[in-house]
C-alpha cells in the first residue's frame, strides 16, 4: 500500500513539473525586443513547435498568443507551418500504422 502511495506522489510531481515547463514556453509578448522587431522564420517554426502548449495556456491567459501579429510575412510563416505540421505529424503517428495480421491457413 505504501509503494503505491509513493508511486502515486511520483506522478503527481513529474505530472506538476511537466505542466510548469511546458508552460514555460508559451508564446507571449516579448517585452525586451525591440518594437520594430519583427518575427521572422526561427520564431515562427519555435511558435509552431510549442503550439500545442500555447493553445492550452491561451486559454487562461489573455496575455499569451499562439500567432505573433508583428512578423516579416511569408518567412514567418513558413517556419510556423512547418513547426505546427512537425508536431501535428509526430502526434498523430502513435497508432496509424498498424500491421495487418497474417491470416491462418487451414
Amino acid at each position: 500500500m505504501e509503494r503505491n502511495h509513493a508511486r502515486l506522489l511520483r506522478v503527481v510531481l513529474v505530472v506538476v513539473a511537466a505542466a510548469l515547463l511546458l508552460g514555460a514556453c508559451a508564446a507571449g509578448l516579448n517585452d525586451v525586443a525591440e518594437p520594430s522587431a519583427e518575427a521572422g522564420f526561427w520564431q515562427g517554426l519555435w511558435h509552431g513547435l510549442i503550439s500545442p502548449v500555447t493553445i492550452i495556456v491561451s486559454l487562461f491567459n489573455e496575455d499569451v498568443g499562439i500567432y505573433e501579429v508583428v512578423n516579416n510575412g511569408g518567412w514567418y510563416d513558413v517556419g510556423f507551418m512547418a513547426g505546427v505540421s512537425t508536431i501535428f505529424g509526430t502526434l498523430g503517428r502513435g497508432g496509424g500504422a498498424a500491421v495487418p495480421a497474417r491470416s491462418r491457413r487451414r
